[in-house]
């Protein structure tokens, strides 16, 4: 690794936490977590050292918006930002993902891939590398793929929005679903629309394949909203129930049998509802649904607490509960098609030598005689001559038979559905562990000793006292807390301001709470630069 790679990690790590200080001062701590279990992960070989974990999360609530075409997503969010941002219409208008944050200036500014591509504190940094993987070629196109947009919205403080172009699963590259993915598995919340107008949704079983049954298996599939927007088109039917059954047919036939989804329409595009009884009913679903989605949004800055714990504790759970057992047991299948290996091999060779000796009537009963053994036994060269060129022979062959092995085994981990994601870090790891001076005889991977189960050990001890604290923070199951009030709140955060310029935490996970603590404004009403 050359200098100027670790310059450009500690760069990126250093704009993280300047930006962190200036936006969530609180989640300073968990950045040099996180980079704790870089070091882990260099020594075991599963994280490359151009990278770091810190740079693999958003760092801000994210909000991703998907679905059909022409479903209302931009029209959405412009009534989310309070501003026409995005342009609507019942075409497509855009086939681009749009990453939306906070911009300080009036006018909104059309960033391109680039911004997003190559600073740690958006989301899809280096997706330029993934939409390579599904496409070779295709990551110098970025600017075909992404756009960074900025709004002057106070409603925009403190989180970031993804608009997905229209999604047509038939139509989509490889790349743009790479993307999605990687999307999907980055937010905090997915907000999944549906066109109203089309109620056959039976003809987009390829999208609901997607969009709901892809979906259902996820750990974290409570962050998925699915919304029937337009809904106001139903007026216009005989019995406007069937428009939402059918769909809530089509939605169980894809397994999404629990929960809910919620429709909305736009009330100044909205078709007029003549009957007065009916278009109450409509606005009163729309006003229960549409406030339940923003308080959804509402309390993302919460749950991006847990979301950045939850990330840690699950990171150091993966490389000590499943990354490790995976290298031991990858070493150890390994190691026996080598022995295998060498033992097929080398039988052969002897076998055939012996044969050809024996042919040529080097033996003479059970004693090698060739004509030339005396001539070689006389010479001190010639015999170690020949037994090192012998021993090189067979370290060649074996070193061939051992990338054999290793190729094999490689295959089958990167084929491994339970690794997921992970599994190209992990069969990397297990390629640096057969390539490396580390000793054939160990199970144990190279870079797992007691300095790595101590640092795992100690960053998860962290990550379980920071969740603690931010349940004290936002339960009382006994009910003895008294609320305190406003005065009691902005006292309370000065004083525990004052605490920590005074004294160093306990631990570095336990910063989190700085900024969670009794807090006395809301997230929007912080200082933000654009890129938040």
């Amino acid at each position: 690794m050359t200098e100027n790679t670790r310059a450009s990690v500690k760069d990126q790590i250093n704009q993280l936490i300047s930006h962190l200080k200036l936006e969530n001062p609180e989640l300073l701590g968990v950045v040099r977590s996180f980079r704790s279990l870089d070091r882990v992960a260099y020594k075991l070989g599963l994280l490359d050292r151009t990278e770091s974990y810190a740079t693999k999360i958003p760092w801000w609530p994210l909000i991703s918006v998907l679905g059909t075409y022409s479903s209302g997503k931009s029209t959405f969010i412009n009534q989310l930002l309070g501003q026409p941002l995005q342009k609507t219409g019942n075409q497509a208008v855009d086939d681009k993902f749009t990453v939306i944050c906070y911009g300080p200036e009036n006018i909104p500014r059309v960033l391109p891939g680039i911004a997003l591509d190559s600073d740690p504190r958006f989301p899809l940094y280096k997706i330029s590398r993934e939409i390579d993987k599904a496409l070779e070629g295709e990551g110098e196109r970025l600017d075909s793929y992404l756009q960074l947009k900025t709004c002057n919205s106070e409603k925009l403080r403190g989180k970031i929005i993804i608009d997905s172009p229209g999604f047509d699963a038939d139509a989509q590259r490889t790349s743009t679903l790479r993307i999605t993915d990687h999307i999907i598995d980055i937010s905090d919340l997915v907000l999944v629309f549906f066109d109203a107008r089309h109620p056959e949704p039976g003809a987009m079983r390829d999208t609901l394949d997607y969009l709901v049954s892809g979906t259902l298996k996820r750990s974290d599939f409570n962050k998925f909203m699915h919304i029937l927007n337009q809904i106001d088109n139903a007026a216009r039917e005989d019995n406007p129930e069937e428009v939402v059954a059918a769909w809530q047919r089509a939605l169980a036939q894809k397994g999404l049998t629990a929960g809910r989804f919620y429709r909305i329409y736009d009330p100044v595009a909205a078709v007029p509802i003549e009957n007065p009884h009916l278009r109450q009913r409509f606005e009163a679903k729309r006003e229960q649904d549409v406030g339940e989605i923003l308080h959804r949004i509402g309390e993302l800055e919460v749950e991006r607490s847990y979301r950045v714990v939850g990330k840690l504790e699950q990171t150091a759970r993966n490389i000590r509960e499943q990354f490790v057992p995976q290298l031991k047991s990858a070493r150890q299948s390994w190691r026996r098609r080598v022995f295998w290996h060498d033992a097929i091999a080398f039988g052969t060779v002897i076998v055939l030598l012996l044969v050809i000796t024996g042919a040529l009537g080097h033996w003479e009963g059970l004693r090698f005689q060739p004509p030339w053994l005396d001539t070689v036994m006389e010479s001190p060269l010639l015999l170690w001559g020949g037994l090192i060129v012998i021993a090189l022979a067979a370290l060649q062959l074996h070193r061939f038979l051992r990338k054999r092995a290793a190729a094999k085994v490689l295959r089958k981990m990167r084929e491994d559905r339970a690794l997921a994601e992970d599994a190209e870090s992990v069969a990397n790891a297990f390629e640096m562990n057969v390539r490396s001076w580390w000793p054939f005889v160990f199970t144990t991977p190279r870079g797992w000793n007691m300095w790595s189960r101590r640092r795992l050990d100690a960053v998860l001890s962290e990550s379980h006292r920071a969740i603690k604290e931010l349940n004290d923070r936002y339960t009382d199951p006994s009910g003895r807390r008294l609320t305190p009030t406003s005065e009691e709140e902005s006292s309370e955060a000065q004083s525990s301001e004052r605490r920590d310029a005074e004294t160093e935490p306990e631990g570095p996970v336990r910063r989190i709470l700085a900024g969670n603590r009794y807090r006395g404004a809301k997230p929007e009403s912080r200082s933000h630069s654009t890129g938040g």
